[in-house]
């Protein structure tokens, strides 16, 4: 992790390098792209579930279409990419600087409050280290194929697309990518369940007006929206097997 510390070192970002491995800055970092990623969660669900369609993957191909082509969107997906990336290093340096914290910290026996901070922390290092992982092969599956590989293509009303449906479709029917995606989810939800209302306890929104609210909501949306990933597959895969 030292090339991480390197990297955004305050000599060679001044004085945002300076601002981003700061303790703040990386807690603030890390609340302002998780809330970008949690906007964009139920965008993505909504396209997803156009694979339910019984339209032969019509609906979900022009969604893909829309986009993948759309400049706006792209923009968008441009900047959730470095979103993701972003995220995910600050989250491996924050996850690294309490692991060392922790260790002095029960040099001195701390207190039950901070043994309890740092096991949470712990515990969201491990599960953003899993979903990482689960995004880098989701986006080697799908997205890089896409761009890369050799995609059949469909089309609609004379218009042609890429027919991202039937890799999609081919995926669903593996039993171990369908567990290996609904482990992932699972270690969404719980990442979400942490995270949703820390993002805004981070950023200061967290007056005692409103911060019940967020926090149902945050509990509410780290079940419901990975519940929603994690059934288009097992559905698509019950689907093939002829379970219902």
């Amino acid at each position: 992790m030292s090339w991480l510390t390197n990297t955004l070192s305050p000599v060679g970002l001044g004085w945002f390098g300076g601002f981003l491995t700061s303790s703040i800055g990386k807690k603030v970092l890390m609340a302002i792209t998780g809330i970008f990623l949690i906007t964009f969660l139920p965008v993505h669900l909504l396209g997803n579930l156009q694979m339910l369609n019984d339209d032969g993957g019509e609906s979900f191909n022009l969604y893909a279409q829309f986009m993948t082509h759309n400049e706006i969107i792209k923009i968008v997906s441009y900047s959730l990419y470095l979103s993701i990336v972003l995220h995910a290093i600050q989250g491996l340096l924050l996850w690294r600087q309490n692991s060392s914290a922790r260790g002095q910290n029960y040099a001195v026996k701390v207190t039950r409050a901070v043994a309890t901070n740092a096991s949470a922390a712990t515990r969201m290092g491990w599960l953003g280290t899993i979903l990482l992982i689960f995004i880098l092969l989701h986006m080697y599956q799908f997205w890089l194929q896409m761009k890369l590989g050799n995609v059949p293509m469909a089309s609609y009303g004379g218009e042609v697309v890429k027919d991202l449906y039937t890799p999609v479709m081919v995926a669903f029917a593996d039993p171990i990518f369908v567990a290996i995606y609904v482990i992932s989810m699972v270690a969404i939800a719980f990442h979400l369940w942490h995270g949703f209302q820390s993002a805004f306890q981070t950023l200061g929104l967290n007056h005692s007006k409103y911060m019940t609210f967020i926090r149902a909501l945050g509990k509410f949306y780290a079940v419901i929206v990975p519940f929603g990933f994690a059934f288009i597959p097992v559905y698509v895969y019950g689907d093939a097997m002829g379970w219902w």
